[in-house]
């Protein structure tokens, strides 16, 4: 009993021994379970660890979007930088060779604006600026803003915001200061060069110096300064933020009726080429002194893109108008087209997307609707002026060539001329002109379809697309204006119907008798109208097109692109060219005015309506930048 008693203790015992060195890991260690709290002092070691994984990923890869919350915790604040002439270099980030960065995009773009040089004929019928005896007699559109003067300047801007900010990009300030410069310089050398060698003349007339676009090449330098430090190193939309502000900065000088669209082109590439190559020679003079990120790297395979474009609209140039055997034809520029358009494709060949587009065609001639007293429009006009003008018959000569007493009699009576524009401060008209409004047809067609994308090798591929739309027209508009003295006229008036008197198309005859001379009533009269409108209905549009893109970069590409898109518009065209007419006249001459007309011109002092539907076939010849997602 004893013995068994003293066996089952030393079990006992041993079976403790045993989990008390299989727990504390031997003699080496306490045999106590106290000694187990030490284990967590290998929790400091493990945040130190977490820390500098989240600070790596904060500086090289794009999945720091996933570790925000640890970041969150020790990230590095930027801190301002204000060491304009201190060298700072990363020492891991490849240095750039001479010929890297250059795309030479830029060459067909100032191509395209030379080839397009021709396209400039204006029309001439406005009086508007005629001060200190200088004639205005362009047509030129009221649209201003001055948003261009300072869109030209997005890009550096930005670039010196983002630089003093602490955002590090591309380049430590000596080299960006040496590259911005060293661009800048190349670009007025180029414009200045052309612009005073060419003297092409402003469509305002101001100045004969238009092609190339100054403001237009300042925006794309600026945006290309944007794309090269931020949008390569650090985030693409950099990039479609500066190339998008130079593009709407061209499109401005264009409505501002102070550049051709050949002019925007032209300088829109010169502003990409100097910038590329003002880069281009501090990359071969610095080498890697003074980088500080090198560019983003996506391995990505997938054509998915979002892209701005500028492009050049041909095609469907004149609209032609009837209405009751009377034809008008207004005939247009070349387009100003630009593009926002993307797509996402569910592998390397196709995919469905979208794209807006902005197409906005100017006029160059409106032919007979600019004849802003279209008195030979006016088929009762040779027996209207005298009665108009207040003349009195006997005193107006029978026939033209009566020339010195006809103008005797005009001087008179407050006419001095031969032409509405040299009316006299007494005269019935004194001022007649027309403002334009917006001398655009302005589509905005909205599309959706199918993108199809053929690889033809790693930097080079085709693409296609089909797409329907809807399109919307903004209006074409001409304001008139006049004004004058309100004149009192006294008179009698018959018709003779008997069939004697009958005009060859069997009209009667309208004879005034005791026609006196005009008076003054003291009063002054004006008047403003829609002189021209032209418009369109909504329609629905189909595009393709055929595109060659070049991946410079591993989430950047150019696009050559050429488009066609069709559309049947329904145009309308109200014409008001005596609205005024009927401002400047007392009731009785008002109604001997509208009876001449009656017999004479069927319309009268009554707008006239114009209609005419059109199929709208547009070709789109354009380049695009793209940021592939």
């Amino acid at each position: 009993m004893k013995i068994r008693r003293s066996l089952t203790l030393l079990a006992v015992v041993l079976t403790v021994q045993a989990n008390a060195e299989n727990i504390t890991g031997g003699d080496s260690q306490a045999s106590s379970y106290q000694n187990m709290a030490p284990l967590t002092l290998e929790t400091p070691e493990m945040k130190a660890e977490l820390v500098d994984v989240a600070e790596i990923n904060t500086r090289r890869s794009p999945l720091t979007a996933h570790v925000s919350p640890l970041t969150a915790i020790d990230a590095p604040s930027h801190k301002l930088d204000f060491d304009f002439f201190k060298t700072k270099t990363n020492p891991d980030v490849r240095p750039y060779k001479f010929m890297d960065d250059l795309t030479f995009v830029g060459i067909p773009l100032f191509a395209a604006g030379w080839a397009l040089k021709s396209d400039k004929a204006m029309f001439r019928v406005n009086a508007k600026a005629e001060q200190g005896g200088k004639k205005n007699t362009q047509l030129l559109t009221d649209f201003k803003t001055g948003i261009d003067d300072y869109t030209q300047f997005f890009g550096p801007a930005m670039v010196v915001g983002l630089k003093l900010g602490g955002y590090e990009g591309r380049s430590d300030w000596p080299r960006l200061l040496a590259s911005a410069g060293m661009s800048y310089a190349i670009m007025a050398g180029f414009v200045n060069g052309i612009k005073y060698t060419a003297k092409e003349m402003r469509p305002d007339g101001s100045t004969a110096n238009s092609w190339p676009s100054g403001h237009t090449a300042t925006a794309f330098v600026g945006a290309t300064l944007l794309h090269k430090e931020y949008g390569l190193t650090r985030s693409p939309w950099w990039s479609v933020a500066g190339y998008g502000v130079a593009t709407a900065t061209g499109v401005m000088r264009v409505l501002n009726n102070r550049h051709w669209i050949s002019d925007v082109m032209s300088g829109a590439g010169i502003g990409i080429m100097s910038t590329e190559l003002g880069y281009a020679l501090c990359d071969l003079m610095f080498k890697q002194k003074g980088l500080l990120h090198g560019d983003l790297i996506l391995d990505n395979e997938n054509p998915s893109f979002f892209s701005i474009s500028m492009g050049l609209g041909l095609g469907s140039k004149d609209l032609d108008f009837e209405s009751d055997g009377d034809k008008r034809t207004i005939k247009f520029r070349s387009a100003t087209v630009v593009d926002a358009e993307g797509a996402y494709f569910f592998n390397k060949y196709i995919g469905v997307g979208g794209r807006l587009r902005v197409r906005a065609q100017s006029a160059k001639d409106f032919g007979e609707f600019t004849d802003l007293v279209a008195w030979e429009d006016f088929s009762a006009w040779d027996g209207l002026r005298p009665f108009y003008q207040a003349t009195y018959p006997g005193d107006y000569p029978a026939t033209n060539t009566d020339t010195e007493n006809m103008s005797v009699y005009l001087t008179k009576i407050g006419y001095d001329g031969s032409t509405v524009d040299n009316w006299n401060a007494n005269a019935p008209v004194t001022d007649v002109r027309g403002t334009v409004k917006s001398d655009h047809i302005t589509e905005f067609t909205g599309s959706v379809g199918v993108y199809l994308n053929l690889p033809l090798s790693r930097y080079f591929s085709l693409g296609t697309k089909f797409l329907i739309g809807r399109s919307i027209t903004q209006d074409l508009d001409i304001d008139g204006y006049a004004e004058g003295n309100v004149k009192d006229i006294s008179y009698t008036m018959s018709l003779d119907n008997t069939p004697a008197q009958k005009q060859p198309n069997g009209d009667p005859t309208l004879t005034l008798n005791n026609l006196e001379y005009p008076v003054n009533t003291g009063e002054k009269w004006t008047d403003e109208w829609e002189y021209l409108t032209v418009s369109a209905k909504s329609s629905t549009s189909f595009g393709t097109g055929i595109s060659l893109t070049f991946k410079y970069k591993s989430n950047f590409s150019w696009r050559l692109f050429c488009d066609y898109d069709y559309t049947r518009k329904n145009f309308s065209a109200t014409y008001d060219p005596f609205h005024f007419m009927n401002k400047g006249l007392t009731t009785g001459a008002n109604a001997l005015m509208q009876t001449v007309c009656d017999y004479g011109d069927e319309h009268g002092f009554e707008a006239r309506e114009y209609k005419t539907r059109k199929h709208m076939n547009y070709v789109t010849l354009g380049l695009s930048f793209l940021v592939n997602i």
